[in-house]
């Protein structure tokens, strides 16, 4: 044992290491088995130097002044003073005006740049509550050339006739807009224009009328269903009659505020009603869907109730359904129907339907009959029947279904 003790002793003494790697047990116990079997060998053994311990932070050097009536000599060796560590010299003015040379950066720029940061974080926060609280409306799709064509080919309104746009407006009747244009008191484009069939784009073309520039936008369409009371006519161009135009004061002034920004129609009736007549008449703006309706290839059959003075027999209804002769043209009912009599109507009463709807076309069947007409109402346009909770002098806005029971197809 003293002999084992006494090579491993040995073998420290010599042992001599090549490398900085530090030796586990392991490698001690190999070399000493290696020493005591072997006291000849050598071995060179030198242990890794210990860790170098953190140096501490270098002081700030002292400002130095620079100026330059000094003599080179008096500025210090930076070189000497500062050794192998790099820094990065910053030439400060100070309170006097005079030039110095510092290795850190100024305090008053250290504030500065601190308070920039803090000012930015700050304008980032506002900017994102300020996104959140607006909504960026997203801009219209653009659309192609082809695309504005096929548009403007199937969905816009073509050019109209002069005359139709300025009845469109509310200038004046078609028949009237059409003397305004043949007096010269129309232009278009800058223009005086004389041909009431002109084709115009109201949207496109500037027109005046009397000096009045003609809204680019035409009113909005509208269907009313009267119930016409006795006494009025159904014409705006006479004025020693009651018009049933006069009728509809307070829905015109009320139309700027249900429809701002459209200028005011011009209402007129499809067809008429003599002074006497009362009951249904529709009152629109739309000379199409007037043009439509009231024509006779519309063929819509329209009821009338007529009370008679005195008794009504058979006879008299053989008359009026074998017609009569208006105007050179042989006019016979659709259909003539004596009502059952009621309590509280002691006058007779008959259901006359008719489709040609010619100019007193009822009263002129009654009187060929040898009739006498008490009162006449119509109560039916077609599928539209006149409802039985509208007063005299009232209107009702007509809907889709209204406008297809009048046999209307827009």
């Amino acid at each position: 044992m003293a002999a084992a003790v006494a090579a491993a002793t040995s073998a420290f003494t010599s042992l001599h290491l090549t490398r900085a790697t530090p030796y586990t047990r392991l490698h001690i116990r190999t070399f000493i088995t290696s020493s005591l079997s072997s006291s000849s060998t050598k071995f060179n053994i030198t242990f890794a130097p210990p860790k170098p311990k953190p140096k501490p932070k270098p002081k700030p050097e002292p400002a130095i002044p620079i100026n330059s009536d000094s003599d080179s000599n008096s500025v210090p060796n930076l070189e000497a003073e500062i050794g192998d560590q790099l820094y990065i010299p910053w030439i400060v003015r100070d309170e006097k005006g005079n030039l110095t040379l510092q290795s850190t950066p100024p305090a008053r720029l250290l504030h500065e740049m601190a308070n920039a940061s803090t000012s930015k974080k700050k304008k980032k926060g506002k900017e994102v509550a300020s996104k959140a609280a607006t909504v960026v409306p997203t801009p219209e799709p653009k659309h192609s050339k082809a695309a504005r064509r096929f548009y403007n080919e199937n969905f816009r309104d073509p050019p109209q006739r002069l005359s139709k746009v300025l009845a469109a407006a509310g200038v004046a009747s078609r028949r009237s807009s059409e003397e305004l244009i043949f007096q010269g008191r129309v232009t278009v484009n800058g223009s005086v224009c004389k041909t009431p069939q002109t084709k115009v784009d109201p949207a496109r073309d500037v027109i005046y009328v009397n000096g009045n520039r003609l809204p680019k936008k035409l009113p909005t369409k509208v269907y009313l269903a009267l119930n016409k009371p006795k006494g009025y006519i159904c014409s705006s161009g006479e004025k020693e009659t009651k018009s049933v135009m006069s009728l509809f004061d307070d829905f015109i002034k009320s139309w700027d505020k249900r429809h701002p920004g459209q200028p005011k129609p011009r209402l007129f009736t499809v067809g008429r009603l003599d002074v006497a007549t009362t009951g249904l008449i529709i009152v629109t703006n739309d000379g199409e869907f007037t043009h439509q309706i009231s024509h006779p290839s519309s063929n819509l059959s329209k009821e009338y109730i007529a009370t008679i003075d005195g008794e009504v027999h058979k006879r008299h209804l053989i008359a009026i359904s074998e017609g009569t002769v208006i105007d050179g043209v042989h006019c016979t009912p659709d259909n003539v129907e004596l009502l059952p009599g009621q309590p509280d109507l002691s006058r007779p009463r008959l259901r006359i339907v008719v489709h040609e709807g010619r100019n007193h076309e009822v009263r002129e069947l009654v009187k060929n009959a040898g009739l006498q007409l008490r009162a006449l109402k119509r109560i039916r346009i077609g599928g539209f029947r006149l409802p039985a909770d509208l007063a005299l002098g009232k209107h009702v806005e007509l809907n889709q279904a209204n406008l297809k029971a009048l046999g209307w197809k827009s």
